[in-house]
């Protein structure tokens, strides 16, 4: 089981979860996690002993130094950290890790009882895919729940995926089983950029979590970093002609799918949130 330090009670906290591997195309989501840990001041309450749940084998330990020269070896892992944001009603559970290699199921058991124990109110999972889609375009980001009012508030469209899973999709179910609710993000990374980081992916995330909570979210160097992402692809795309083409055919199938509404609802979304942000700002 895992150990949580004795911290305060929480105020319905949120729990915000991903984890690297088959989950995070691009560390697109871990890096959504990671940003969060540093923006929002987040401090290490407890973490699950790899020994029973990773093969060292697939995920190595690896060896460096700390602060003082000294050579240390850092186990892969799932860390538990809690976070309190300002402007935010509720406290924040963090869960970032690897997603692990055994008993999947004892794994997941043991982090919802951790959260259950601090009293968790909502799970939100962060996930990322390789498509087919364009690197110039919004990156799409579909968002799942089994909660009735979280799919009408959200605009939520049913999932219709079949196949292999990852722990996500065991911890969403799990979460379902228990009654908690849940919400699955998942970020559309383009196939042909699918090395780390993508930024624009990792803040797109970011972007959708804040409409969940209602709350604005410090963005530090993400839109810029999300900028240069895309001219450095675009630098890329233009020494290829194959590439290029490719690229292209791909923005048309994307423009000539979007209907009107749905450009008109994300034009919305984003002059919403540019207004809580320059409400925030003052």
């Amino acid at each position: 089981m895992i150990e949580i330090a004795d911290v305060r009670d929480l105020v319905d906290p949120v729990v915000i979860v991903a984890f690297d591997g088959w989950n995070d195309a691009a560390d697109a989501a871990s890096g959504a996690v990671d940003h969060l840990i540093e923006v929002w001041g987040a401090e290490p309450v407890g973490g699950i002993d790899p020994e029973d749940f990773y093969d060292f084998q697939v995920n190595r330990p690896t060896v460096g130094f700390d602060e003082n020269g000294h050579r240390t070896i850092t186990w892969p892992g799932t860390q538990v950290l809690i976070a309190s944001p300002a402007g935010l009603d509720h406290d924040v559970i963090l869960i970032r890790g690897s997603e692990p290699s055994m008993r999947w199921r004892q794994f997941v058991a043991e982090l919802l009882a951790a959260v259950d124990e601090l009293g968790a109110a909502m799970v939100v999972t962060f996930g990322a895919l390789l498509a087919g889609v364009p690197h110039t375009r919004p990156i799409q980001v579909q968002g799942y729940s089994s909660e009735p009012e979280i799919v009408d508030r959200m605009g939520f469209e049913p999932s219709a995926y079949e196949g292999p899973t990852g722990i996500i999709g065991v911890m969403v179910d799990a979460c379902e089983q228990h009654d908690l609710p849940a919400v699955s993000y998942w970020a559309a990374v383009p196939h042909y950029v699918s090395q780390p980081p993508c930024p624009k992916a990792t803040l797109a995330l970011i972007n959708r979590l804040e409409e969940l909570l209602e709350c604005p979210i410090p963005l530090g160097d993400l839109p810029e970093d999300s900028r240069a992402w895309e001219r450095g692809v675009e630098e890329l795309t233009a020494e290829d002609e194959d590439v290029a083409e490719y690229v292209r055919g791909l923005e048309e199938e994307v423009d000539t799918s979007e209907l009107p509404e749905a450009s008109g609802e994300a034009i919305a979304r984003e002059f919403e949130r540019y207004l809580k942000r320059r409400g925030d700002s003052r």
